[in-house]
């Protein structure tokens, strides 16, 4: 890479290679180049070479305070010197947290921990099947929502298998890919027709409320509360994936922004600010079904569940989402981030949408706004790849992939924003020089 000192990290991964399959732990980190980052400190990481970028990937979404928040860190140290796991009963951290979600999150009556989005996801998903009898669900073309059978099929798909049978891994159960049904985000007549297609057999329409995995597609006026309503006219539960959204887009979740509020809720990521921490919530008649509860007959269980870790760095970032103006700053920043954009694209004469919510943007280089995974085949694929690797160069790290996002959290200043959007207008001229763009 151009303007990086890079050799450490190449040295790094050639020995990750020797231990590990592809060096890396989570298969959508195999990412050309490959850095090894060894320090991160508010709105900063670090490679093993040493360069420091501003961070805008945050970890997928995360850090919504940013790395190592000091006032997160302090109290999960404080938690950890009295305090960690047992296997038994519950514990003081447990029952704070569950209460602060209770009280924020509009369709959190009661809530269940785990560790990951993938299993917040499978719960919700099982516990649907068992409250209504039946088997199929239905999911979004572009959506994600974990790693398991029920869900991993018809994400980021080839453009030719849009719609069609795409498994997302060998060794998938057919049943369980045929069971889920695929519709087009933003298309409720979609939507309706799969329902009467299959009539009293569809458990749950799962949906990320905004699409946060293929960037950032919003839901148009209505969308929401029509999927709120026919999921109430044919009996099927409603999930909404607030994985992403959750606590990042307001302390309610973007459930409590759009005023709909579905039957059960998954959480995780920007809850705990790094730290590993999932969760179902939702409504008491659901919930009350897993065999936490005695008598339930839908099982749940970890045993890493409601760890001190996890629940007090919870405790923490909520705290302060509750007192701090969190939201207030990154929104004010993240809107300073899409209008700079914007304005040098009109500067520059650049046809592209730079698409955002709050905190998060990113920019499709195309001339109108997506509202569906389908739209996005006409963003340019190689350039908005070429675009990010050219900032890393520059110290302005976004994940070098075609439509993903970017986060700015409450560590993130005014000068880090000018200083990218200078940044940005400089790749820009960069690209235009040499007729990409």
């Amino acid at each position: 890479m151009n303007g990086l000192q890079t050799d450490a990290s190449r040295a790094l991964y050639e020995r990750a290679l020797r231990y590990t399959p592809g060096g890396v732990h989570t298969s959508i980190r195999n990412v050309a180049p490959h850095l090894i980052f060894t320090k991160s400190e508010g709105a900063y990481i670090y490679d093993a070479d040493g360069n420091r970028y501003i961070d805008y990937q945050a970890a997928f979404g995360p850090f919504v305070l940013g790395h190592r928040h000091p006032y997160v860190t302090q109290r999960v140290v404080e938690a950890l010197e009295r305090t960690d796991l047992y296997g038994v009963g519950t514990t003081d951290l447990e029952i704070e947290l569950a209460e602060k979600i209770c009280k924020h999150v509009p369709s959190a009556e009661s809530v269940l921990f785990c560790n990951s989005g993938s299993e917040a996801t499978y719960h919700a998903i099982r516990l649907s099947r068992a409250v209504t009898g039946r088997v199929k669900l239905i999911k979004f073309q572009g959506c994600y929502h974990g790693w398991h059978d029920y869900v991993a099929r018809n994400m980021l798909s080839a453009w030719d298998m849009i719609g069609k049978r795409d498994p997302g891994s060998a060794g998938m159960m057919d049943e369980a890919v045929d069971h889920t049904l695929i519709c087009t985000f933003n298309d409720l007549d979609d939507v309706q027709r799969t329902f009467e297609a299959n009539p009293g057999e569809v458990a749950a329409l799962i949906v990320e409320p905004v699409p946060h995995n293929i960037g950032c597609v919003m839901p148009q006026p209505g969308f929401l509360q029509g999927l709120r309503e026919l999921c109430s006219r044919y009996g099927a539960v409603l999930i909404f994936d607030e994985v992403i959204t959750g606590f990042r887009h307001d302390i309610g979740g973007y459930q409590k922004v759009c005023g709909v509020t579905p039957d059960l809720t998954t959480m995780g990521k920007a809850m705990a600010n790094g730290f590993p921490i999932a969760a179902v919530a939702g409504k008491n008649e659901l919930m009350m079904r897993f065999n936490t509860n005695p008598g339930g007959d839908v099982w749940f269980a970890g045993t890493y569940n409601g760890h001190a870790v996890g629940t007090a760095a919870s405790i923490a970032t909520i705290g302060l989402m509750e007192t701090a103006g969190v939201h207030e700053h990154i929104f004010r920043l993240g809107e300073r981030m899409r209008q700079g954009i914007r304005d040098i694209h009109e500067r520059m004469g650049i046809r592209a949408y730079v698409a955002g919510f709050g905190s998060v943007w990113t920019t499709y280089f195309m001339d109108r706004e997506p509202l569906n995974y389908t739209d996005l085949k006409d963003n340019d694929a190689e350039l908005y790849v070429s675009y990010r690797r050219k900032l890393m160069e520059r110290g302005i790290f976004k994940m070098p992939m075609n439509i993903k996002r970017n986060h700015v959290s409450f560590s993130h200043t005014e000068q880090d924003i000018d200083h990218t959007l200078q940044c940005i207008e400089d790749v820009l001229k960069e690209l235009r020089g040499e007729g990409k763009l």
